[in-house]
């Protein structure tokens, strides 16, 4: 609240927050203050699914004015590596990260950004929307490595925000059945409401079992699994679920070290890959908003004013609802 209001450098732009959603690595840095190699030493602003409206911009700044409502991509190369020149640039190990240390978020009044990484959102993207593009981007980004396309048959391993932003862009990218699995039955509720075409609640079943189910339900088994839970059980019964010759993404993260059936996967050409965020997905995200092709209100269970972020972390802790915003401009009640 004390801090002093930014200025923004030559290719910067200030911007007044509006709408900061709260992710779950956001909450593993506040109760265990690292994730994996990335450990919080100093104190750290969190906050990295962001829009809000420029009030300054830096004298390099022309596609930019104050007024203008902008979504902010949290990831900012700092320098031209390899990576960049590729276009993977999500890649760069020297990248910016909003709210990975030792780099601050933006969860707060005030925040200077890069220009290039903020997008103008049209009139009608809410800054909610321009907030979700943030995960709806990791799903954009796993369905392009997935390969889905016109008619694929789709299982997704988790019915957290990230498992239902990949149902939301398998769909719109041409799925033609998505399974989903969750312990919640009230998560897997929601990713009916955002176009599953099956849920299986999982209880204490096998992976075998829950491939075997996932395969009675579409019919046939999966050419493409999105696994979302980083868990070691889940990870087994992606394996097991996909098609042979077939395709499994890795988007969620736990364990360092997990045991998988590797043979199986491997005398099947069953290609696992991974994903690390995003690259080149906001205008894409921004274009689907604005079309309505796609719709992510419904993700937003929970909202609070920036005063009460304690009690926002707290909801999000309790895995309740499905994603917490929060809004950081009082003077301004619109979503």
């Amino acid at each position: 609240e004390n801090r002093p209001i930014p200025e923004p450098g030559p290719n910067e732009v200030l911007l007044r927050m509006h709408s900061v959603g709260i992710c779950g690595s956001d909450v593993h840095y506040w109760q265990h203050g690292r994730i994996g190699d990335f450990i919080v030493k100093d104190p750290m602003v969190l906050g990295h699914e962001a829009a809000g409206t420029v009030i300054k911009v830096g004298v390099g700044v022309s596609h930019l004015k104050p007024g203008d409502r902008v979504a902010i991509e949290p990831g900012v190369p700092r320098e031209m590596d390899d990576f960049c020149k590729s276009g993977r640039y999500n890649l760069s190990p020297t990248i910016f990260f909003c709210a990975t240390p030792p780099d601050d978020g933006n969860l707060c009044r005030y925040y200077k950004h890069s220009a290039s990484y903020c997008y103008k959102l049209p009139d009608n993207v809410t800054f909610e929307e321009g907030a979700l593009i943030e995960p709806l981007s990791v799903g954009i980004h796993a369905c392009k490595r997935a390969g889905v396309t016109l008619g694929s048959k789709v299982f997704v391993s988790g019915s957290g925000p990230i498992g239902l932003v990949n149902v939301i862009v398998a769909k719109m990218m041409g799925a033609a059945a998505v399974v989903i699995t969750d312990l919640s039955a009230t998560r897997l509720q929601k990713a009916k409401e955002v176009g599953a075409d099956f849920t299986i609640q999982v209880k204490n079943e096998s992976p075998q079992e829950v491939a075997s189910k996932v395969e009675s339900l579409l019919g046939c088994m999966p050419e493409i699994t999105v696994e979302c839970t980083g868990v070691q059980a889940c990870i087994q019964a992606g394996i097991y679920a996909t098609r042979s010759g077939g395709t499994l993404v890795l988007v969620g993260l736990g364990p360092e070290m997990v045991t998988v059936p590797i043979v199986n996967a491997a005398v099947r050409e069953v290609d696992i890959r991974g994903i690390f965020r995003y690259c080149n997905t906001w205008p894409v995200a921004i274009a689907l908003l604005a079309s309505k092709r796609v719709n992510v209100r419904p993700l937003v269970t929970h909202r609070f004013p920036l005063e009460k972020a304690l009690e926002a972390f707290e909801t999000t802790k309790r895995g309740e609802g499905v994603k917490v915003m929060l809004k950081c401009d009082p003077t301004d009640h619109n979503p």
